[in-house]
């Protein structure tokens, strides 16, 4: 692999726990590769900022108790990181080996038409995440929030489907919903499709980005390495995310289209 290349990452920060933090951005800087990462933190006060103290690879941004949200908080990082070929989207919640995204980038590098790649995603306890979705439909997206667990056997099938069980999440595959939590573009292509919409404060988000990469480059599932993922689920804890979730979800369908199965 070329060592030339160059990758930009970007994390956002909301209040998160420490060592989780303290995780991914050991999991980012020990990639063997030229990384530097900017870190956008949104919290009410800048207690996390003692984690970046004297790491070269990282610069840090307190927005001064601003919450201004996923997506914009992202663009705000884009437009401070250098310029470089590869730009990788973290959430606080993951970490993974050092293998990682050297292969991904391998992959890119060998396939040019991939404008969007994502890796495997595990609980800590290695069971998979399934987070590839096909688009998104109001009642799938309803019936994953709002109906029981306890009763998902009724629907299971369905919700098997969207989320793209079939393929077995063991082979390289087009996907057109990816998850937020590890986004690895090709940064040229994300230049000319647009960052994150800022309409969207936070929920879909990375539904948007990807269809958007989706009209003219592959978005690619990629099953050969793995990342960890606490997966917090906030909006299934608090009323305020959930409605922060709908009101997305109705902005989404309006932009992109409504679909109800």
């Amino acid at each position: 692999m070329e060592a030339a290349i160059s990758i930009s990452a970007s994390l956002v920060l909301y209040k998160n726990d420490s060592d989780m933090v303290n995780r991914v951005i050991m999991s980012t800087i020990n990639t063997p590769l030229d990384i530097k990462l900017c870190v956008i933190d949104n919290s009410p006060d800048p207690n996390l900022k003692t984690l970046f103290t004297n790491i070269e690879q990282v610069d840090y941004h307190y927005n001064d108790a601003n919450n201004i949200g996923f997506g914009k908080a992202h663009n705000l990082a884009l437009s401070k990181c250098r310029m470089a070929d590869y730009h990788l989207v973290l959430n606080p919640d993951i970490y993974f080996d050092k293998n990682v995204i050297p292969e991904l980038i391998n992959y890119l590098e060998n396939h040019q038409e991939v404008g969007l790649i994502q890796p495997k995603i595990l609980f800590p306890n290695g069971e998979i995440q399934y987070l590839c979705k096909r688009y998104p439909r109001m009642f799938a997206l309803f019936a994953r929030r709002f109906i029981p667990q306890s009763l998902h056997f009724l629907i299971k099938a369905y919700l098997d489907w969207y989320e793209m069980r079939d393929m077995g999440y063991d082979q390289v595959a087009d996907v057109l919903y990816l998850s937020g939590c590890f986004m690895l573009f090709r940064r040229k292509y994300l230049d000319e499709i647009g960052y994150f919409d800022e309409n969207i404060f936070m929920y879909l988000e990375d539904a948007d980005i990807t269809l958007r990469m989706a009209e003219k480059y592959k978005t690619v599932f990629y099953p050969h390495v793995h990342i960890f993922h606490h997966w917090a689920r906030g909006s299934y804890k608090s009323i305020n995310l959930a409605i922060i979730n709908i009101l997305s979800a109705i902005y989404f369908f309006n932009k992109h289209g409504w679909k109800i199965f």
